[in-house]
């Protein structure tokens, strides 16, 4: 026992302190701003560094944008593309299955273009377009291409093969963890903010969307400064972009947003 007792002594010392350890890192991004002005205000002024996803042709996209480059917020353009089942009406522009490539450039430029200060992309639901190849490697090509973008996908189906492709093409990405509003109920949310948690917790990281919904408005300004004072560390999510994605993850949060 005596000749082990220095080598207790040197693990103990060796060992990282709770302040020398880094602590979990979220990021949690707002979709589907650009239509609703004082919701998009109400996110833009979450106290945090938080990502607001921006809709390219809405009628308040660059109003949001420079508000959100005002308040030091990170912007995205919230991209349409197809999705397996459409509910609501259609944005002005999205990528679908029967464009060909240049129309698929046109779509994605006009989208850059509508959206000031982006930084990177992240899809408007997509649960049919995300499926596939062909399309996801044409607009991961313009990402590659347009500079520092990175891609986050939304993860509107568990068939998703965009991570699979933004690692081919050498994008930098990172894939949705938790959707924090699938449903607006209060206690469901409340469940969805530890469940986010808990995931950050073991992984070190997680990325969670949410929705401009007064309901989510609510509990996020109550909840931030508590993640906050928990010791978890809020970050825009460009911190948490692989250079080098890896394959899909199927531990990843399987709920769907209803708006895919």
């Amino acid at each position: 026992m005596t000749r082990l007792f220095p080598l207790f002594i040197a693990i103990f010392i060796a060992s990282p302190t709770l302040a020398e350890t880094s602590p979990p890192r979220i990021a949690i991004i707002i979709d589907d701003l650009g239509y609703n002005r004082e919701l998009g205000l109400r996110a833009i002024a979450l106290p945090a560094e938080l990502t607001v996803a921006i809709l390219p042709h809405a009628p308040r996209t660059r109003l949001l944008a420079e508000a959100a480059r005002e308040s030091g917020k990170e912007v995205l353009v919230h991209l349409p593309l197809q999705a397996m089942h459409h509910n609501g009406p259609f944005e002005p522009e999205r990528v679908t299955l029967d464009m060909s490539e240049s129309e698929v450039d046109a779509v994605f430029r006009r989208a850059m273009q509508a959206v000031p200060y982006a930084v990177g992309v992240n899809n408007h639901r997509g649960s049919l377009l995300t499926r596939h190849a062909e399309p996801m490697r044409w607009l991961m090509d313009r990402i590659l291409s347009s500079g520092d973008l990175f891609f986050v996908d939304s993860y509107t189906t568990h068939h998703s093969i965009a991570m699979d492709v933004a690692a081919t093409a050498g994008v930098p990405a990172v894939r949705r963890d938790i959707f924090i509003d699938h449903s607006r109920d209060l206690a469901h949310m409340r469940e969805q903010i530890e469940r986010l948690k808990r995931r950050a917790s073991v992984e070190g990281q997680a990325v969670a969307i949410g929705h401009p919904y007064p309901e989510t408005m609510a509990l996020l300004e109550e909840a931030l400064p508590e993640l906050l004072a928990e010791g978890f560390e809020l970050v825009p999510v460009s911190a948490l972009v692989d250079d080098d994605p890896p394959a899909t993850n199927s531990s990843a949060d399987l709920y769907i947003h209803a708006l895919n």
